[in-house]
């Protein structure tokens, strides 16, 4: 996987919002989200980003939530989710979806705002 490491960044390149996804029951995956993350905002600076630990429904969990610390450093919502059973499957969609939707709002209002005069003084 790592040698195709390098090929993620075209997939990076214009990215409005990430999902970063780990497997609880494989505790390598978890140990790679900090190069996951850390690849991705070298591409995509500032864009809303959503830690999930996914298949929570099986019972060899590898990490274990309190193990989860990441997001706090990093200051990502997080969620703990299962794509088999759909546990909590919409809610990184929906966080991504309104924090996208309120960055959209600010810029719709600042392109709204009226542009200066040439003769006003805009560093008064």
């Amino acid at each position: 996987q790592e040698k195709f490491g390098g090929l993620r960044d075209g997939y990076y390149i214009h990215g409005q919002c990430a999902i970063i996804m780990f497997d609880v029951t494989a505790r390598l995956t978890y140990k790679n989200v900090p190069t996951w993350h850390r690849d991705l905002c070298r591409v995509c600076e500032n864009i809303p980003i959503v830690l999930c630990g996914n298949k929570v429904d099986v019972k060899n969990r590898q990490v274990k939530a309190k193990q989860v610390t990441f997001h706090r450093k990093k200051n990502l919502q997080y969620y703990e989710i299962s794509a088999k059973s759909n546990y909590n499957f919409e809610k990184p969609f929906l966080y991504l979806a309104r924090k996208l939707a309120g960055h959209e709002a600010e810029l719709a209002a600042a392109a709204a705002q009226p542009l200066p005069d040439d003769d006003d003084d805009v560093f008064d």
